[in-house]
């Protein structure tokens, strides 16, 4: 009997966090796929790339709003359970509340090491696939970058100009500028250009316009009357250099690695030997704000302490929201004092330990020694 209703009580605690995972996750992926549309609205990149590259950036939303979900989820699911009178089957089983703080900390861990997992391969893994189809991908999505009446300098090197585009799709009056270096440029214009599809490319297809050449100081021009602009192999300005973010766990330490303990100082992407301050940012936030999350459910288990019938009940529910979303902002923003100094670090990975133990010392005393009074 204990076990089944611990199973149900785990099933709707787990339910929940799930539900409220994927929806909030979702919601947030939306607003965030909205804002990569300038993949392809402004830096000329097929639907594939922003597919791709918004779906790989679930898995860090996910990671993003699991603390918050993972509170939300429990404190919501005790105070259902005490509220429709659930939490006094397993007082009248003889179970005491100790045992189900222990075993809801348990679960706890488990979800923290997923959390673990996820933060240390799956996010860094996604963000550096995402990265790689960028830098993989070609400027393809042409119709884009002309805009009428507006200069577009998205692709290096390269200023786009049109005065108009009619119904069929003709530009009038276009305008590109292409820079090889800062004194060698070319210029063109041409009062109409098509975009046609050959061999599955776009091609910029400009009638009746000169070109402006410009090498080593010296000017040539020449007039056409039809003439094939190639727009393949440019790169945009988005930055495509991996990130720090984008690393896997193994190369942050190995920089570690490389600062203090290798005699051998070699150059790595990202480690700047005189200041590691980022790659101690990084592993803090992907292995030790986890900790935070056995501490948001030993919170929420303050719930099950008191019974609804007690006075201080509905303040001491608000309490508990404040504390633990406060806590949740505290783990956030603690990234932001990591510095060089080892001890000052050592401090912000031990604060998670000792928060732990202060919490559950409180359950410990109050439930072992001061029973009486609960």
């Amino acid at each position: 009997m204990k076990k089944i209703i611990y199973r149900k009580l785990l099933s709707d605690c787990l339910i929940f966090f799930c539900l409220a995972l994927l929806g909030i996750s979702a919601i947030i992926w939306v607003f965030q796929a909205v804002n990569f549309l300038d993949i392809i609205i402004d830096d000329g990149r097929n639907y594939n790339v922003y597919l791709s590259y918004s779906l790989l950036n679930f898995p860090k939303i996910i990671s993003r709003v699991l603390p918050f979900a993972l509170f939300f989820s429990f404190s919501y699911t005790f105070i259902k359970y005490e509220a429709q009178n659930e939490l006094i089957i397993f007082w009248n089983h003889g179970e005491s509340k100790l045992t189900v703080i222990n075993f809801f900390f348990f679960i706890s861990i488990l979800i923290m090491l997923i959390q673990i997992l996820i933060l240390s391969f799956l996010v860094p893994k996604s963000q550096e696939i995402a990265r790689s189809k960028l830098r993989s991908s070609d400027v393809d999505y042409f119709e884009g970058l002309i805009k009428p009446k507006k200069f577009n300098d998205t692709i290096k090197g390269l200023t786009i100009y049109s005065q108009e585009k009619n119904i069929d799709g003709e530009f009038k009056n276009i305008y590109i500028k292409k820079n090889s270096t800062d004194k060698n440029f070319q210029i063109t214009f041409a009062k109409k250009g098509v975009f046609e599809l050959r061999n599955n490319k776009k091609i910029l297809v400009l009638y009746d316009g000169r070109t402006l050449n410009s090498r080593n100081n010296k000017i040539t021009n020449f007039d056409f009357s039809k003439s094939d602009f190639g727009l393949s192999n440019m790169n945009s300005h988005l930055v495509i250099q991996q990130k720090i973010q984008e690393q896997s766990t193994y190369s942050l330490f190995y920089c570690l690695y490389n600062i203090y303990i290798s005699e051998k100082k070699i150059r790595l992407l990202n480690c700047e030997l005189a200041n590691p301050t980022n790659v101690y940012k990084e592993l803090f936030k992907r292995l030790i704000n986890p900790l935070y999350l056995p501490l948001l459910v030993l919170i929420s288990l303050h719930l099950i302490m008191t019974s609804k019938e007690n006075p201080v009940y509905i303040k001491k529910k608000y309490f508990i929201f404040a504390v633990g979303f406060a806590m949740i902002i505290f783990s956030e923003s603690s990234i932001g004092y990591i510095t060089n100094k080892l001890i000052n670090n050592a401090i912000l990975i031990s604060l998670p330990f000792i928060f732990i133990v202060i919490f559950y010392l409180y359950f410990f005393y109050r439930l072992n020694f001061n029973d009486k009074k609960i």
